[in-house]
């Protein structure tokens, strides 16, 4: 049986945010919050206004990847003149199903949606693994990213 892609909807929703948090604890975040109930609130308003879509692989029934991508707007600038941005995330894929060409399959989906979307770029923080998916797929590392944590 190959590969089978679909777009995130409710249906899988509960189990999107599984793999989510397992995503972030193997990038090793150490908090113990239930993060469940924020991000379950954050996809119900963002998938319901179009601001966020997802693409998730499965094997038969089995969810074996996912893919997100926010889309947000500021002011316009030089390398985006349009001012919406698309805000990679959740780009993960089952252990034993990697380096199959899955993730790059789950990024080609959710960058399209963000050029049908209107965006100018996509950004990414990328974890180490990551890298040279990204890089192969033709991002740029910028090393201005910086965050203030509130």
């Amino acid at each position: 049986m190959g590969i089978e892609y679909r777009r995130l909807s409710k249906e899988y929703l509960e189990k999107f945010i599984q793999m989510r948090i397992t995503q972030l604890r193997e990038e090793g975040a150490k908090e113990e919050i239930d993060l469940a109930p924020a991000l379950r609130d954050y996809y119900d308003r963002h998938m319901a206004d179009g601001t966020f879509v997802s693409w998730l692989a499965f094997d038969g029934e089995k969810m074996i990847g996912t893919s997100g991508m926010s889309f947000v707007e500021k002011p316009p600038y030089f390398g985006c003149p349009s001012g919406k941005m698309g805000l990679l995330s959740s780009m993960y894929t089952d252990p034993e199903y990697r380096r199959r060409g899955i993730a790059k399959e789950l990024l080609d989906r959710v960058v399209k949606e963000a050029r049908n979307y209107g965006c100018g770029t996509v950004q990414i923080t990328a974890s180490d693994m990551g890298v040279k998916l990204y890089s192969a797929y033709g991002f740029i590392h910028n090393g201005n990213f910086m965050q203030y944590k509130l």
